[in-house]
């Protein structure tokens, strides 16, 4: 057991380098890592597509990088919003690691892109643990998972700098108490701001990409009490951000205009495999 844990510890060492020489590199450049987490089903996919596309009408230059098991669906949905999008397939790795979102973004990102979302793969465990050399870490929720969930997964809520409800359009049918989620949340992680969103309704359209432009644009992000890495732009004081679900960022990022993409709305996808690295067997 304690082979294992030595391990383990090794292994996050080892990502957390790597992450830091990311985020300084993409910092460099100007471009800013959205890290997005959620379980399976939890719409992250038709919300990103909606905010991708909303990005390429205001002129916005961003790409997508989507990771999963197996299949290229992710990265063919979000393709249509006309972004460069690539796919990650994991081959049963249960998470990304800083190093293949590199090897990854080598060659393939456009140099003037100002956000890069990631679409970590469904799993509100492991991908927890690692970080990607983000500056705005993402966890996102549906109204069909329970009240409960920011307690029942701590690790994944707790270090998060934004929280994002999904299907809100369907809340009532399915009895979701939003006011309990909401205190769970900030049980875990006081101060941070949670947003309501539904890809189908369009409620809170915008409001993601708004938060993440602001981050690039010099917002610092919050700052959780329960937080593995020291990143960038989170040095915020905590505040009680419970109900600003229904206003934008304090201070409104500017508009960047930019390439929006490598072609026009449903170019196919880029698709890698991405191999285990190695070390990591049994750490899942």
């Amino acid at each position: 057991m304690c082979r294992e844990a030595d391990l383990r510890r090794a292994v996050l060492a080892k990502n957390d380098g790597a992450a830091q020489a990311l985020r300084a590199e993409l910092t460099a450049r100007g471009t800013t890592v959205v890290n997005l987490l959620s379980s399976p089903g939890s719409g992250k996919t038709a919300l990103l597509e909606r905010e991708l596309t909303l990005a390429r009408e205001r002129g916005v230059s961003v790409a997508a990088l989507t990771a999963d098991l197996a299949t290229e669906n992710d990265a063919t949905r979000l393709a249509r919003s006309g972004v460069p999008v690539q796919q990650v397939l994991t081959d049963g790795l249960c998470h990304l690691e800083a190093h293949m979102l590199g090897r990854y973004l080598d060659g393939w990102l456009p140099e003037d892109t100002r956000l890069l979302f990631v679409e970590n793969v469904g799993n509100l465990v492991c991908p927890a643990s690692y970080d990607l050399g983000e500056s705005l870490r993402v966890v996102l929720a549906s109204v069909t998972e329970g009240e409960d969930k920011p307690l029942k997964y701590p690790t994944a809520f707790g270090p998060a700098q934004l929280v994002v409800i999904t299907k809100t359009d369907i809340a009532e049918a399915v009895g979701f108490d939003e006011a309990a989620f909401r205190a769970n949340v900030q049980q875990v992680n006081p101060g941070v701001r949670i947003l309501r969103t539904s890809a189908r309704s369009l409620e809170g359209t915008g409001l993601l990409l708004d938060h993440a432009l602001a981050i690039a644009g010099g917002t610092r992000a919050h700052n959780p009490v329960m937080c593995r890495h020291a990143h960038p732009h989170t040095h915020e004081p905590h505040h009680d951000h419970t109900h600003d679900h229904d206003h934008g960022p304090a201070q409104p990022p500017e508009t960047v205009r930019g390439r929006a993409g490598d072609g026009p709305a449903g170019s196919p996808p880029t698709v890698h495999p991405a191999p285990a690295p190695a070390g990591t067997a049994g750490l899942h």
